[in-house]
């Protein structure tokens, strides 16, 4: 199993490449069903890998002009804030024993992992229902305030989840601040690795890192990354839409009835 999360790795850079997303929603997954480490901790981890994958898809974004800063501004300091205030005091206090129904005993890392999904499937219907639509441009004062309410959103749940969030930045760039699909991943891509970054080393201290493990697992993914982002030049950004659509569908199904059926 160990070897198979090494390889997922790939799998995880290729996705954040190709869509701006998906990695995170990977990365907590694989870390916990095939590297058997806790859900908590998994977050940790998944905040390191994402943000270095990121960077480095953010860098190659940059380089052909495929990010709208203003939105990186606007959307990435309040999430900034919604990071730590959730990482440093909203999780801690979480207890690990939340209540039980029947024989299923709900823990943090279950409701962490079911929260996970099913905010996956919510972007995921949105994004796929939206896939033949081309919205009109927003104006830039509602573009602006629209931004700074999801930055806020979207880093609690980068915070309390672990994940880079583009599996939500993207449907929220791409919805409601009318982005085209490939410069809100570009975008997305530079968010996450500000975020990932900043939710990692501020909370550090609270946690005991395997950093043998992580630094091996995230310098595959970064590997990964290049083939995704290669990829990404050759395919029109509705069929992106679409695809990373489904992409996030399954994973999130699959999710749901791994933590409620078989945990």
């Amino acid at each position: 199993m160990e070897i198979a999360g090494y390889l997922a790795a790939v799998l995880i850079g290729a996705s954040l490449g190709l869509i701006g997303g998906g990695g995170s929603i990977l990365t907590v997954p694989v870390f916990v069903y095939l590297l058997h480490v806790h859900p908590v901790l998994a977050t940790t981890y998944s905040l390191f890998v994402v943000g270095s994958c990121s960077l480095v898809g953010g860098a190659r974004a940059y380089s052909k002009k495929l990010i709208d800063f203003h939105v990186v501004v606007s959307f990435g300091l309040p999430s900034l804030l919604s990071v730590f205030l959730v990482r440093r005091y909203i999780l801690p206090a979480i207890p690990d024993r939340l209540f039980a129904i029947g024989d299923l005993v709900i823990t943090k890392g279950i409701f962490l992992m079911v929260l996970f999904a099913l905010l996956m499937l919510v972007a995921a219907v949105s994004m796929i229902r939206s896939a033949e639509t081309a919205p009109a441009p927003a104006m830039y004062k509602e573009r602006t305030r629209g931004l700074l309410l999801q930055g806020l959103l979207i880093g609690a749940i980068t915070g309390l989840l672990g994940a880079g969030g583009g599996f939500l930045i993207i449907p929220a760039l791409v919805l409601i601040s009318r982005l085209p699909m490939k410069i809100a991943v570009g975008s997305s891509l530079t968010i996450m690795a500000i975020s990932s970054f900043f939710g990692f080393f501020s909370t550090l201290s609270h946690y005991t890192i395997n950093w043998g493990q992580l630094l091996v697992f995230t310098a595959i993914a970064v590997g990964g990354i290049f083939m995704g982002t290669a990829l990404s030049d050759k395919i029109p950004g509705q069929q992106l839409k679409r695809g990373f659509g489904w992409f996030v569908l399954a994973t999130g199904l699959f999710i749901l009835v791994h933590e409620l059926l078989f945990t």
